[in-house]
């Protein structure tokens, strides 16, 4: 969690904005987050970077369950710094991170509690399918399904987008290295 490391993450951030060392634009430096509001607010006054929040559920029931910290800052919190995020930053935007699991938080009725979670705040969504590995307990929902969850979303106005999903075919991809660590811990207990 970079916001839980943060005075080496805006050092850094600092360093790709500096004309002198790889002159980056704001758009093109982001911070993603799980949620560590008072690392957003302070963010918001130190560094002169894009946000990412990685939400994966619309209600607090399920972000409890799929990203912990939800217990400590809930989504309503969350949702007030990004916002107050966008008014100290003058940010057109933050991007949401949404990883879809079938039959977890994939339904059409998520997509419209995760429409009313947004309401008012200026951001685009980024839909990830779950890369699968060995012994994981979730799976990636079907296309169709993603592309319905992408469409409600756009239909309310959000602009949505479906990650492409590179490097599965060499265990690669986001989410993946994971599978093989926990795989081979296992096989040495």
């Amino acid at each position: 969690e970079p916001l839980l490391n943060f005075d080496a993450v805006t050092v850094a951030t600092a360093i790709m904005r500096e004309d002198n060392a790889y002159s980056l634009a704001r758009r093109r430096v982001t911070v993603s987050t799980s949620g560590v509001v008072p690392g957003i607010e302070k963010l918001a006054h130190t560094a002169d970077v894009a946000l990412a929040v990685s939400l994966h559920a619309p209600t607090n029931d399920l972000r409890d369950t799929l990203v912990p910290l939800n217990m400590k800052y809930p989504i309503e919190a969350l949702m007030a710094a990004c916002k107050r995020y966008l008014e100290i930053s003058k940010l057109e935007s933050i991007t949401i991170e949404y990883v879809m699991l079938k039959d977890v938080n994939d339904k059409p009725e998520q997509a419209k509690k995760l429409i009313k979670v947004l309401s008012g705040l200026k951001c685009k969504v980024n839909l990830i399918p779950f890369n699968s590995f060995a012994d994981s307990i979730y799976e990636r929902p079907s296309s169709d399904v993603i592309y319905a969850f992408n469409q409600i979303l756009n239909k309310a106005g959000i602009v949505t987008t479906v990650r492409t999903t590179r490097g599965e075919d060499i265990a690669a991809a986001c989410g993946q290295l994971v599978g093989k660590v926990l795989s081979k811990k296992s096989v040495l207990i």
